[in-house]
């Protein structure tokens, strides 16, 4: 075995689960379960989304759990049956000839498997508005869990109308004087018990029909909006001194190389085994096609991949095997 065989076998794994949220979590403790020789790659802590939130209360079992914590235990239980979680990038999913898999990661790294599970989520949605990059991390953020504490005492906007906006307006007004959530519609998309949340709050107002056509600030970050009525046209402004996007996700299915099937968004459709149109990889989670987006859908979606995963490989062996057994019959009888 030459060197770089033998690199490549020592990086070698029978599935590779690529994102370390709660579906890639979930998927590598059944993997694991499973006997499975498991690699985790998250190009961040353990945990995903949920390191980003403070309160968890609707996933069954837990009325109410911190964020980080859930992601933790979910990270130790993963580990307690093999899996091996690393910290790196995925840059790029391809299947090779062989039917193998190549998973090349941002630190130059290839690892190998005969199966993937994508469980990768997305990225949040911008806005795409003057001001908003040249005052990314001064004033625009993406996550309140993460710099609400800056922004003690501060006059703030949260833009968006889903469960996101609405749970995270709520929890800003922990530090802040006031939050405005700045919602296109003239209704929120949240779920009853967050608007009604949001509603009760006396710190929060909410300005209906409104986007945001501007992001305006000076040496010290944001403080203004310049807003857009949806239904008049009209403009006005809005001062605040620091403004929270929460419009969505783009799926990270960009990774994978190659065709696959996927619906106008970019998110991946599967088959009731989680399995994509490129046999042998799995998704499961926020990127793939489905009705709602929750943490109770990720682990079911990943528990059903990894079990089909066993599946996959058990059939594939046989297949070998067969295929191994046919060929030696072939030259024995010649």
């Amino acid at each position: 075995m030459t060197k770089v065989e033998e690199k490549n076998a020592e990086q070698s794994y029978d599935v590779i689960v690529v994102g370390g949220g709660p579906a890639g979590l979930c998927a590598a403790m059944y993997a694991g379960r499973g006997m499975l020789n498991t690699l985790v790659i998250e190009r961040g802590l353990p945990g995903g989304e949920m390191l980003n939130t403070d309160l968890i209360e609707d996933y069954i079992g837990f009325e109410s759990i911190k964020g980080p914590e859930l992601a933790n235990l979910m990270a130790n239980h993963a580990k307690k049956f093999g899996a091996e979680i690393i910290m790196d990038t995925v840059e790029s999913i391809a299947r090779r000839d062989d039917g193998d898999f190549d998973v090349i990661t941002q630190l130059g790294k290839t690892y190998r498997a005969p199966a993937v599970i994508l469980t990768a989520g997305g990225t949040p949605r911008k806005l795409n508005v003057s001001g908003e990059a040249d005052y990314a991390g001064r004033g625009v953020s993406y996550c309140a869990v993460c710099d609400g504490a800056f922004f003690k005492g501060a006059v703030l906007a949260v833009v968006g109308g889903g469960d996101a906006a609405v749970e995270e307006a709520d929890y800003l007004t922990r530090y802040a004087e006031r939050v405005f959530i700045i919602h296109r519609r003239d209704q929120f998309r949240a779920s009853p018990l967050i608007q009604k949340r949001a509603f009760n709050n006396p710190k929060i107002e909410v300005v209906w029909n409104r986007v945001v056509e501007e992001i305006r600030g000076d040496e010290n970050g944001v403080n203004q909006l310049l807003l857009k009525d949806t239904v008049t046209g009209e403009e006005s402004t809005l001062a605040v001194g620091g403004v929270f996007i929460f419009i969505g996700f783009s799926p990270n299915s960009g990774l994978i190389k190659g065709h696959f099937e996927h619906d106008a968004g970019g998110y991946i459709i599967t088959d009731s085994r989680m399995m994509t149109s490129i046999p042998g990889l799995f998704a499961a989670g926020d990127l793939r096609v489905q009705l709602v987006r929750q943490i109770t859908t990720a682990v079911g979606d990943a528990t059903t991949a990894a079990m089909a995963v066993e599946k996959y490989l058990s059939e594939k062996r046989d297949r070998e095997q067969e295929h191994g057994k046919q060929e030696k019959e072939a030259v024995a009888s010649t």
